[in-house]
């Protein structure tokens, strides 16, 4: 009777694992077909002119398609201001949320870190279109001008919430014995928490930061409303400039830059990539 019980349970243990291993394989096919396709699409597009040419006008594109010639430019502009954007807001998104959530969770009972606690999860669900209208009521409409520093303040409003919550799980996580031996030393709650636990978990925070950018550098909706987008490469910050997600919208509402959707959209698709491998990579490298 025993040995029968064993083999029923070695029987279900089984099943059960062939069964997460096949719906394991089933979302991964949805995965790997947007993938192929992007990359099959997209691959013989990426070129040094592709990175280095800003985006072509409509009739130097329908020029050369009717010549049987590739499309010429690329998507330079939407590359600068892609990193301006999100260097502008991560110079303030880091720091601050990295403060703030190690505030939340060295104060994890104080009745107004759960109030933030509670607004930061409010914020981190709110869909990134109402943000960027937000942001087009508090700095687009002030400066009469769409702008690379609405664009970021967009951004760091999508950041921020992502920084904190990652930072304030990582301290968490930490061993009591960390923050009662700098103590036991000698030094203050602050000391302890910039000079001990924040190193300490700096592998956790360094991840959630890179999984932030993940997050928000393929947003269109918010950029639309305070970027606005630009034909031409621009550094200025106080003017509209372009992004890799608002080109690949433009692409796709011009027939004739169409076919230069599949090479924006694989670049967005292997830089993010990139920051999630990193990410991934790192946090195996602490975990050692």
């Amino acid at each position: 009777m025993d040995k029968l019980k064993i083999r029923n349970r070695l029987a279900k243990d089984k099943a059960l694992l062939c069964g997460v291993c096949i719906l394991a394989a089933l979302t991964a096919v949805p995965l790997f077909a947007i993938l192929g396709e992007v990359f099959l699409r997209g691959y013989d597009q990426l070129s040094w002119s592709f990175f280095t040419e800003p985006t072509p006008t409509a009739y130097k594109a329908m020029k050369a398609i009717e010549a049987g010639e590739p499309i010429p430019g690329g998507i330079a502009n939407g590359i600068i201001g892609t990193m301006l954007m999100l260097g502008m807001a991560a110079v303030i998104t880091i720091p601050t949320g990295i403060l703030c959530g190690a505030y939340l969770a060295e104060n994890s009972k104080n009745r107004f870190a759960q109030t933030v606690s509670f607004l930061t999860d409010l914020l981190q669900g709110t869909p990134s279109v109402i943000i960027g209208i937000v942001v087009y009521i508090w700095v687009v409409v002030p400066m009469k001008s769409y702008s690379a520093i609405a664009g970021s303040v967009a951004l760091l409003i999508m950041m921020l919430p992502l920084i904190i919550r990652s930072t304030e799980e990582t301290l968490k996580i930490l061993p009591a014995s960390l923050k009662e031996a700098g103590l036991a030393l000698g030094g203050n709650r602050a000391s302890v928490m910039l000079k001990v636990q924040l190193p300490a978990a700096f592998g956790g925070i360094f991840t959630g930061v890179l999984l932030a950018i993940s997050r928000v550098i393929g947003e269109t909706a918010p950029l639309m409303f305070t970027a606005l987008g630009c034909s031409f490469i621009r550094f200025a910050v106080d003017k509209p400039i372009s992004a890799v997600p608002l080109l690949i919208w433009e692409f796709f509402n011009d027939p004739n830059l169409q076919e230069l959707i599949w090479g924006a959209s694989l670049f967005l698709l292997l830089f993010v990539l990139t920051l999630n491998l990193t990410a991934k990579l790192w946090c195996a490298h602490n975990q050692q």
